[in-house]
């Protein structure tokens, strides 16, 4: 073997055993002038050269608006599938409200975005809860209550006891990420406090069947029970969204509320304690391959309607069963899903121009929205809430006229061990009066509450044929 075959079977020796020159001898005792290994250092050059983010500032930064909340409710109540719940203890059959009643609790996450102290939240958590409790950075745990919630949506609005001003988060631009970006996930998976995960945006547009606005940002950061209503971040360090679910089937699949949405639901329950939408009345469906082809359509885009109902905005503005809407209010509906957003952000009483193909041709409509009257439990909105435990729906014309009233509000549960509960006001009640002054409408019902001073809140309900007085002492 000559000299020039000995030195490549050298070097071929060395980048077996060594893998290179470079990295031949063992650098985990060898330290730099900074005090760091070469081991970390070599660490930190293999994550520069992969691209990957630290995010251990954003971590640092947003970890003091990120709480942990604790919901306790009676166990009767309506609770969550998959909710903790603790050993049921015997009721006290001589009080059913004593302590020995059978409390039921939800744990997630939240956080401040407001530095007076409201916290975003999910509904799920907090929907009929009795006390609820958030927890803070250093062991600080305040009491909270409800300004607002939004089932359709699972968002809610608390506000906590102490006045601040509190560390907060702002809302981003849910609609500026792109899919692939990178997204940093905090919540208290399992009671874990301030756990950070990493992942990216998988997906958005996402519909999963929880209800008509379903429009979910997809994400595999790792979100776990008791995430939920934590927040979704990105590498900017603003809220993109909002964790609200997971997958029951896979991991590294969640979904979060993007923050387009958070912001204007949000803003309602901050302003009036629920949320205001606009309603067409109609039935619609997807717009399939197959369905635009019967329809001589040259894309399956837009919403087929396949009712309408009588004497309703789309009814009154010339909307038919059969139509495919394009368009509404000047924005595109390319998914049917689209359309459902798009009525429920208008204004009740605003005149929209909504394009619908008939018959293979387009046509403009005037349609003016109206309010959607829809079955939402009433909170009080301004300091703090006073929840009296009823959810409410006010009267349609129709039945009010054939109970020969002018309006009201019909009672359709009452959650028990509530003030309402205890006061006697039963499901299907209607609540004519509040205080003597008549309610036939979301507005009516806060408006009387709030201008509400002190005592019992007198309610004048009817019942089947007759009419009677209830008094309701409020929990403050």
């Amino acid at each position: 073997m000559n000299s020039k075959h000995f030195f490549v079977v050298l070097v071929f020796l060395g980048l077996v055993f060594g893998g290179s020159p470079a990295l031949a001898q063992s650098p985990s005792s060898s330290p730099t002038s900074e005090g760091q290994t070469k081991e970390s250092i070599s660490r930190q050059r293999q994550a520069d050269l992969a691209g990957l983010p630290s995010v251990a500032p954003i971590a640092a930064k947003a970890r003091p608006s990120v709480v942990n909340i604790v919901a306790t409710r009676s166990a009767a109540k309506k609770m969550i599938p998959g909710s903790p719940v603790p050993p049921a203890i015997p009721p006290n059959p001589a009080n059913p409200n004593t302590p020995g009643t059978p409390k039921a609790t939800t744990q997630g996450s939240g956080f401040i975005y407001d530095p007076e102290g409201y916290v975003i939240t999910n509904n799920h958590l907090v929907e009929g809860a009795d006390d609820i409790k958030v927890s803070l950075e250093k062991n600080q745990e305040l009491k909270a209550t409800v300004v607002g919630r939004d089932p359709k949506t699972d968002l809610a609005l608390l506000k906590l006891s102490k006045p601040g001003p509190y560390p907060y988060m702002t809302l981003g631009d849910s609609d500026g990420i792109e899919i692939g970006d990178w997204l940093v996930a905090i919540g208290n998976p399992f009671g874990l406090e301030h756990t950070v995960t990493l992942g990216i945006l998988s997906a958005r547009g996402r519909t999963i069947g929880t209800g008509p606005y379903d429009d979910f940002l997809q994400t595999d950061a790792s979100i776990n029970p008791g995430s939920s209503g934590g927040p979704l971040l990105s590498l900017s360090g603003e809220v993109v969204g909002v964790n609200a679910r997971i997958s029951a089937r896979g991991t590294g699949i969640g979904f979060a509320i993007p923050s387009k949405m958070v912001a204007k639901i949000v803003s309602q329950l901050r302003s009036n304690g629920y949320v205001e939408r606009g309603w067409l009345g109609v039935g619609f469906q997807p717009m399939t391959s197959e369905m635009a082809k019967a329809f001589g359509l040259e894309e399956a885009k837009g919403a087929l309607v396949s009712s309408v109902l009588p004497d309703t905005p789309a009814s009154k503005g010339g909307v038919k069963h059969g139509d495919v809407v394009v368009s509404f209010d000047g924005y595109p509906v390319v998914e049917f899903s689209d359309l459902s957003s798009l009525v429920a952000d208008t204004t009740p009483g605003k005149t929209v121009k909504v394009a619908v193909i008939r018959d293979r041709r387009k046509q403009e409509l005037n349609i003016t929205i109206a309010r959607l009257e829809d079955e939402a439990t009433l909170v009080l909105a301004a300091g703090g809430a006073l929840d009296l435990g009823l959810t409410l729906k006010p009267l349609t014309p129709e039945l009010a006229k054939d109970l020969g009233v002018t309006g009201g509000l019909t009672v359709e549960k009452v959650d028990p061990d509530s003030p309402a509960f205890l006061a006697g006001v039963t499901a299907r009640d209607i609540i004519l009066e509040i205080d003597r002054q008549s309610v036939s409408s979301m507005e009516d019902y806060l408006k009387a509450i709030r201008a509400h001073k002190s005592g019992p809140i007198l309610l004048f309900v009817k019942r089947g044929e007759r009419t009677i007085y209830l008094a309701i002492n409020p929990k403050e």
